[in-house]
């Protein structure tokens, strides 16, 4: 057995790798959709992280892929559905859910390639609109729950219901993937101060837990949603927190992270915003810059499909 490094310096990331060292020593094997077996636990301890003074929690005990990360996010906040969009752009992270094979065995076989369905970015954008497939126009069809969240943070701050949702258990038969970042509920700190700014805290629950690929993707996706929507909401960003349902390695994951968690976490990086936006969909990828970003090298993972 391997053991993680002792945390001496109460950095964030280590309960991140602690929870990777729990589920490999403790985790109960199961079969999983794939076929390739994961080790799995259930409800571990949130996942709590601070975004104050402009920090972002992407991992540093492997270099985490931060176009991947920004240039999903962007393609959700637009509300589309094509895969094709993000693998034009180098990023592949949906081509094995998008292939034809893959469309197939979810009978899902008359879509064309690359046509995930009504997935995260159109529950976000268009929820409860009908879907037709990811070439038609949607605008002002469905609930545009992500720009409902920004009117509430800004006008009514207290409501407990600013709330967004990929989860429609209508339309998952006809997703490539159902969502495994299920809804995120956003929270906002009153300034007791004048001419102070109130913060934002988001809390995020995801079902099914990739510890090994998906999370560090998944922490460093919502931090940046919560900066980005403190960004257009005038707002400081103030906490990310995670709470995993099945939490799983998978078993071909185990060497790798084995290495991973013998490494000692370094600083987080900042973000930095290069214009004023004043609207979500404003955001493109350039004005996005991580500074003091020097994280260990690539420890390769295969994406299990």
């Amino acid at each position: 057995m391997v053991s993680a490094i002792p945390d001496t310096t109460g950095h964030a990331e280590y309960q991140y790798l602690n929870l990777v060292q729990r589920v490999i020593d403790e985790g109960e094997a199961r079969s999983d959709r794939t076929g390739t077996g994961t080790y799995s636990i259930f409800a571990p301890p949130s996942l709590r992280f601070s975004l104050q003074n402009a920090t972002f929690p992407l991992i540093t005990t492997k270099r985490t892929y931060l176009r991947g990360i920004v240039e999903e996010l962007l393609w959700f906040i637009k509300g589309k559905t094509d895969a094709k969009l993000l693998s034009d752009r180098g990023v592949k992270i949906w081509d094995g859910n998008g292939s034809k094979e893959f469309l197939e065995k979810r009978g899902l076989g008359h879509r064309r390639e690359g046509d995930l369905g009504p997935v995260y970015g159109f529950q976000w954008r268009h929820f409860g609109a009908d879907y037709v497939d990811c070439d038609a126009d949607y605008t002002g069809r469905g609930v545009d729950q992500l720009q409902e969240c920004i009117d509430k943070i800004r006008n009514n701050p207290t409501d407990r219901r600013i709330i967004l949702s990929a989860w429609n258990p209508a339309a998952i038969p006809d997703m490539a993937l159902p969502p495994c970042h299920m809804m995120c509920q956003f929270y906002v700190h009153i300034s007791s101060t004048p001419g102070t700014r109130n913060g934002l805290s988001c809390l995020m629950y995801q079902r099914s837990a990739d510890l090994g690929l998906g999370i560090p993707f998944n922490i460093a996706s919502y931090a940046l949603l919560t900066h980005m929507v403190a960004h257009v909401t005038n707002t400081e960003p103030r906490e990310l927190i995670i709470q995993l349902g099945d939490a799983h390695v998978y078993k071909d994951h185990v060497t790798a992270l084995q290495t991973q968690i013998q490494r000692e976490p370094k600083p987080f990086p900042t973000l930095r915003f290069t214009r004023e936006i004043d609207v979500i969909d404003g955001f493109e990828y350039g004005d996005i810059k991580l500074e003091g970003y020097d994280p260990h090298p690539t420890i390769p993972m295969k994406m299990s499909v």
